[in-house]
């Protein structure tokens, strides 16, 4: 089965990892960082090597995002970020083919483990089944 593992942040924690404190996420070192990319490389190194990775990426910050709808004619109509009103964004995400729930749970749950600074904000990992066959009536 296939799923879909999230992570969430704000853009407050963006700016916090390039070393600007804000009311809700504190700075970020240089060896925080790493921290942080050494556990996240190595649970992508392990992933890998199973077979169970088939993608996996870091999302630039909540700023950089576009929202593109149509108007009544058809057009699009572009709004760039970022948005007061949102708060908590997709901030990377795995797709993992696991046998099972319980695996992709695990990798979640080390995925969660991961360091970051005492005062952080702590986001829980969202796991989505991937949907291949899509909705039936039967």
């Amino acid at each position: 089965m296939k799923y879909l593992v999230m992570v969430q942040g704000a853009q407050a924690d963006y700016e916090a990892m390039t070393g600007r404190p804000t009311a809700s996420s504190p700075a970020w070192n240089k060896a925080d960082l790493t921290a942080m990319f050494d556990h996240m490389n190595t649970l992508n190194e392990e992933l890998t090597a199973s077979g169970e990775m088939l993608d996996g990426q870091g999302l630039a910050a909540p700023d950089t995002t576009r929202f593109v709808t149509v108007d009544g004619d058809g057009k699009p109509v572009v709004t760039d970020g970022p948005y007061a009103e949102t708060k908590e964004v997709v901030a990377g995400y795995w797709v993992l083919d696991c046998a099972s729930l319980d695996r992709v749970t695990e990798i979640a749950a080390r995925v969660a483990r991961c360091p970051q600074p005492a005062g952080a904000p702590e986001y829980p990992v969202v796991i989505r089944p991937i949907d291949e066959t899509g909705p039936t009536q039967d």
